[in-house]
């Protein structure tokens, strides 16, 4: 996994998503370019799109972009995996563990999570939320991050679930601000060998017997506010006005931007 640079100074830049718009189609194959395997077990793809799937112990097949993105807008089209302790997750993440989730429990077909995360910090409460959604293992939905450095909001079929404003995150200590990788996976949060903690979160303990558990994405639509060649931590302040990037030559604009510091 990268440096974190809040820990480290100097780390490597992070290679970032030069055009400001991204689609992929799943069911139309594997987009190798541009995401790249990691976990346990393979990802397939069919007419139906990308299927992770979890088969017996020990998988957990995920999918991460090859680049980052700088505050902007991350729509997917999927449906959920079934299974009790079966988590799927899209997840933002960054190298100093700035993080913004969608969860789905397997136990929970009608339920969704949200949640966040400032520099790893996972001490404050209230953090996540619990929305309602209709059947999100057999009906495929739209679940859509909109970020900036003001706020950060979670939407469903376009319909406005939750926003969260930077001064509410411990005025913006704890808020997601650097840039960060999509990722998209599948792991048992209700495996035997994992924390009572976890297992009771995840709605019980998995049984494998039962599987295999699939979640399908079928498509990813990525617009990137910043885009750039890379982003780089100009300090270990974590603090998005410390990220330098030299803008894309093929973004929309070119010109400074309030978020971090063009070059």
């Amino acid at each position: 996994s990268p440096v974190n640079p809040i820990s480290v100074a100097d780390c490597d830049p992070d290679a970032g998503l030069t055009s400001s718009t991204y689609s992929v189609d799943f069911t139309g194959g594997a987009d190798d370019d541009n995401w790249e395997s990691v976990g346990g077990g393979d990802v397939e793809y069919t007419d139906s799109g990308a299927q992770f799937t979890i088969n017996e112990q020990g998988d957990s097949p995920t999918l991460q972009t090859l680049w980052y993105i700088f505050f902007g807008r991350v729509e997917v089209h999927m449906k959920a995996a079934s299974g009790t302790g079966i988590v799927s997750c899209v997840v933002l993440l960054s190298d100093d563990y700035d993080e913004v989730d969608w969860e789905w429990l397997g136990g929970y077909p009608d339920e969704v999570q949200t949640n966040y995360f400032g520099k790893g910090i996972s001490t404050s409460s209230g953090r996540d939320t619990t929305e309602e959604v209709d059947d999100a293992q057999d009906t495929s939905h739209n679940y859509t991050l909109y970020w900036t450095e003001e706020s950060l909001s979670w939407y469903l079929d376009g319909s406005l679930l939750r926003t969260l404003n930077y001064a509410d995150a411990s005025n913006g200590d704890e808020y997601p601000q650097t840039p960060s990788r999509i990722k998209l996976g599948i792991w048992a949060g209700g495996d035997s060998e994992n924390a009572e903690g976890t297992i009771s979160w995840a709605g019980g303990e998995t049984d494998y017997d039962q599987g295999p558990f699939t979640m399908i994405v079928e498509s990813v639509d990525i617009t990137n506010f910043n885009p750039a060649e890379s982003y780089t931590y100009s300090d270990q302040t974590g603090d998005y006005t410390s990220i330098d990037f030299d803008a894309a030559s093929d973004s929309d604009d070119d010109s400074d931007t309030t978020a971090g510091t063009t070059t």
